[in-house]
């Protein structure tokens, strides 16, 4: 396997790095859409954290990537597995990092059911798909606001159950499919719609760095990369294990961090001022904090660490204003002035 370039040696972008983190530590925030020019490190990053992340433990022959000290999953029918018929036996992979492209069929994505051997033999067949690899992993949609609405209307539905769901002329197929789903574009080709808009935890718009330092160390370390990856991976190597250590230590830690009732009403008064619908927004930005407290060791929830999250948790839930022509981000920092003032 190809090395990837390593995720302590991007050049800044310190918003996608830290959403990136804080998914990594809780999944259920509800992954992550960076939107930014094309060659500011969307994709680097994401294959470059799925890199470092611990390696998990999975049924040693289950396509589905079903976690071992997990005594409720039920094997889906047809796995090689048998998870509840056998002794499970458990095997270390690295977590999945799945592209999803934009011209997949449904059958790609969710699977497909051999319908000739059902018929022919009466037994049921299935050939799992992208969302089977990706489960407990990363699913990565680049150009997601490209997206047809078929597949759009899938991952809606899959990522709201956390199963997937075949059905051919009366068979079914059920597996679980819990991912975080990863999104990148770029705005000047279309929004995204807001249904799936909604159901990523976080939001972050990135920008092509703009002085010179950070452009010219930038090219320098991709060019050192690409004239001997490894020795360049070898390079970073300690410190990506210093990152490595953090999530775990951070993922161990974070069903201890307290959020105070002062912290909580801080993040609904925030809300409030910028209108978001629903309670999505708080409960993100509560999720998001706590993992970054955590990050950073704290045993608590802050005033520093709502800050941090609440743009990224909150910029892509706001309502259009046509009488404020600011743009999200903006709103969003002015309403964190003002309750923080």
């Amino acid at each position: 396997m190809a090395p990837t370039f390593p995720f302590s040696a991007i050049v800044g972008q310190e918003e996608m790095k830290t959403a990136l983190l804080v998914a990594a530590i809780d999944a259920t925030i509800g992954g992550v859409l960076v939107f930014g020019d094309r060659g500011t490190g969307k994709s680097t990053a994401v294959r470059a954290l799925a890199s470092l992340l611990p390696k998990m433990s999975v049924v040693a022959d289950c396509p589905y990537n079903d976690d071992p000290d997990d005594d409720s999953t039920v094997c889906a029918d047809g796995c090689p597995a048998q998870h509840t018929k056998v002794q499970k036996r458990a095997r270390s992979v690295p977590v999945p990092v799945v592209d999803l492209p934009l011209g997949a069929t449904e059958d790609r994505v969710v699977g497909a059911l051999d319908l000739e051997l059902a018929l022919t033999a009466g037994k049921k067949s299935f050939e799992p798909g992208l969302l089977a690899r990706a489960n407990r992993g990363f699913l990565y949609v680049d150009e997601v606001n490209l997206l047809e609405d078929h597949l759009v209307d899938l991952l809606l539905d899959v990522s709201a159950s956390g199963r997937n769901v075949v059905e051919r002329e009366g068979l079914s197929i059920r597996h679980p499919a819990r991912f975080v789903l990863i999104g990148s574009g770029n705005p000047e080709e279309g929004d995204l719609r807001p249904q799936l808009l909604d159901r990523f935890g976080l939001s972050v718009e990135i920008d092509t760095p703009r002085d010179l330092d950070s452009r010219v160390e930038v090219v320098r370390r991709r060019s050192e990369f690409e004239a001997d990856p490894d020795a360049f991976v070898a390079k970073w190597k300690r410190r990506d294990g210093r990152v490595r250590n953090r999530i775990v230590t951070a993922r161990r830690q974070m069903p201890s961090v307290q959020i105070s009732d002062s912290a909580l009403e801080s993040m609904a008064n925030l809300c409030l001022a910028l209108g978001t619908d629903g309670l999505r927004g708080e409960l993100t930005l509560s999720r998001a904090s706590r993992a970054l407290a955590a990050w950073e060791g704290a045993e608590e929830v802050d005033v520093s660490h709502i800050r941090t999250m609440a743009p990224s948790a909150l910029r892509h839930r706001l309502r259009r204003d046509p009488l404020d022509e600011a743009g999200s981000t903006v709103r969003v920092e002015r309403a964190i002035s003002e309750v923080f003032h």
